[in-house]
């Protein structure tokens, strides 16, 4: 369910989908991009360790901190952020201007906190989408159904999406992410918009 639309539509270079963690932006995002040949996926850089099945420069460039410095130093990332379990993740500048310069329009699956940077770095050449779970009480069991998460962790991650919530309004476009297949016509919809993008 689409709660707003966006004001500035039109051509543009980046869409950003982002959420609470457990909202279901990773579900819409493959989805997406198995759907729209013009979309491409930007990879972000993190100093988590891979989950199982996950592939260095497909889901994640893996990095250690070491390395992950280092291009902090450099300048390289458009938007990087530290965690409450002390892992970084940020965004390659290079990566992305390169896909753009191919032609293609780069959609991010980022946290809230890089949405905005990325937001404010591109303007109004970005799509901005949250994806909003339907109540506290779904994201708490969405993220228990996962398994991956202590009693700390969860605790940390609905606390994080307390404060997520509260900066919805600052983006393009609120998707209320109830119905899986609702959710996504109206995030695609959205996409053919603002880019033009056949399907």
């Amino acid at each position: 369910m689409l709660e707003k639309k966006p004001q500035n539509m039109g051509k543009g270079s980046v869409v950003v989908i982002t959420a609470p963690s457990g909202a279901g932006k990773t579900t819409l995002a493959k989805k997406l991009l198995a759907e729209f040949e013009q979309l491409v996926f930007s990879v972000s850089a993190t100093t988590r360790k891979p989950r199982a099945r996950e592939v260095h420069g497909k889901d994640y460039y893996f990095f250690d901190r070491a390395e992950f410095e280092a291009h902090i130093a450099k300048g390289d990332f458009l938007e990087w952020e530290e965690f409450y379990n002390g892992s970084l993740y940020g965004t390659l500048r290079s990566d992305v201007e390169n896909h753009i310069k191919n032609g293609y329009f780069v959609l991010f699956d980022v946290e809230v906190n890089g949405a905005l940077n990325l937001k404010n770095v591109y303007g109004s050449s970005c799509l901005s989408v949250f994806i909003k779970p339907p109540s506290m009480q779904v994201l708490e069991s969405r993220l228990r159904s996962r398994g991956t998460e202590s009693e700390e962790t969860l605790s940390l991650r609905l606390e994080r999406a307390q404060m997520e919530l509260q900066q919805a309004g600052v983006f393009d476009a609120i998707v209320v992410n109830d119905d899986f297949d609702l959710a996504y016509t109206a995030v695609r919809e959205l996409i053919i918009s603002f880019t033009g993008c056949s399907y």
